[in-house]
């Protein structure tokens, strides 16, 4: 069957996008207004099919699959790196990526892009609580790429192998634009499982800071927009202690209204409070069965309430009530290494009881070595 792709309407992504049991946030039409700096197109890959036809295809046509493309411009000239985070929305591992990808590239191409990054999302390995305790407690193991995975996901290395025959390529450590998503993230399973089921999971220490903040009197409610300002502040006040860049006020004001227009579910804002002070506040975001923590804020006093994990167990709940499969810590490195500063941050996330989960991570196709190369350079020097 012929496969051909073309621009469709926001509607018509979402539409799509809703049959879907999961699909990344960043690939819905919401988050092109969030990344108001860079062009965007909502994509459909049609499949040429006499015997059938959908929302929006045209006669002999079935819409197979979905992307919003960011088109980020090069200085001074009319020519664009295309961007896919997390996307696009297809079927990886059952379709012939040449006939699907082939006129994608052609299609951005014509569009002026110089080069094309794409984050398939395809899941290449687990490691289980146990699996991650263990790599941990082994001073001789300072990685989980060497540990034995739990689950291995086959299909990934055809999927592996199809983009680099295809000529792909995946970025190197450290490289690329300035702007990726992680390879490695942690997800704390939901299928079936009752709020009781996943706090047994958790480890004692969890356990024991949920129980301290509800017997310490810690708060947690769903906030709106009004609060973005206490939310902004605290989360602030993290990026000092924590040595990161915040993101300005604007962006998390532009991202709750956008996403909210688009389903009323789509985000929601948290606070944890205690005698009247803000000590943890976050954003949850939900697509289909898929739900995420997005960002946090912790004050740097009352660290003794546990605001953060009476924060996180509310979200929690909120996901399997949700009727969520999969509640989602986001990004964490690889490292296991007890020396490692970042070690810290799959520590506090094992104690849910989850999994560290590889994707095959984000890939780069150069149209123009040269802009793609001089592109590249700019980011890295905007830091």
């Amino acid at each position: 069957m012929a496969i051909t792709v073309r621009s469709i309407p926001a509607s018509q992504h979402l539409e799509y996008i809703s049959t879907l049991r999961s699909a990344s946030f960043l690939q819905t039409p919401a988050w092109a207004q969030v990344k108001s700096e860079w062009r965007h197109e909502s994509l459909g890959w049609f499949e040429t099919d006499d015997a059938a036809t959908g929302p929006g295809a045209r006669a002999g046509e079935r819409l197979v699959g979905v992307a919003l493309v960011l088109y980020r411009r090069i200085p001074r000239l009319k020519r664009y790196l295309a961007y896919v985070p997390e996307g696009p929305l297809l079927d990886w591992e059952n379709v012939d990526l040449e006939a699907y990808l082939e006129p994608f590239v052609a299609h951005v191409k014509r569009q002026g892009a110089f080069g094309v990054r794409i984050g398939p999302p395809v899941v290449v390995r687990r490691w289980g609580t146990r699996t991650i305790k263990d790599a941990l407690a082994d001073d001789a193991v300072t990685s989980l790429r060497v540990v034995e995975p739990d689950e291995t996901n086959i299909g990934a290395a055809r999927v592996h192998n199809a983009l680099r025959t295809l000529g792909w390529r995946p970025p190197k450590t450290g490289e690329g634009f300035a702007a990726g998503q992680p390879e490695f993230n942690f997800q704390l399973p939901l299928t079936g499982r009752t709020p009781d089921e996943v706090l047994k999971g958790m480890n004692q220490l969890w356990r024991r800071n949920i129980k301290k903040a509800d017997k310490l009197g810690v708060e947690v409610r769903r906030g709106t927009i009004a609060d973005l300002p206490a939310f902004h502040a605290l989360y602030a006040e993290t990026a000092r202690r924590d040595g990161f860049t915040p993101r300005p006020a604007g962006y998390f004001r532009t991202m709750m209204e956008a996403m909210e227009a688009e389903d009323p579910d789509r985000i929601h804002l948290y606070l944890a409070e205690h005698e009247g002070d803000l000590v943890a506040a976050t954003t949850w975001v939900r697509v289909g069965g898929h739900t995420w923590y997005s960002y946090g804020a912790s004050s740097t006093q009352k660290r003794e309430v546990r605001g953060s994990n009476a924060i996180q167990w509310r979200m929690i709940q909120d996901a399997i009530a949700a009727g969520a499969d999969v509640y989602d810590l986001r990004g964490i490195t690889d490292s296991v290494d007890r020396n490692d500063p970042h070690v810290g941050l799959i520590e506090f996330k094992v104690g849910t009881g989850g999994e560290a989960v590889e994707y095959l991570g984000e890939w780069d196709l150069p149209l123009n070595r040269v802009l793609y190369a001089a592109f590249d350079l700019y980011m890295k020097r905007r830091g």
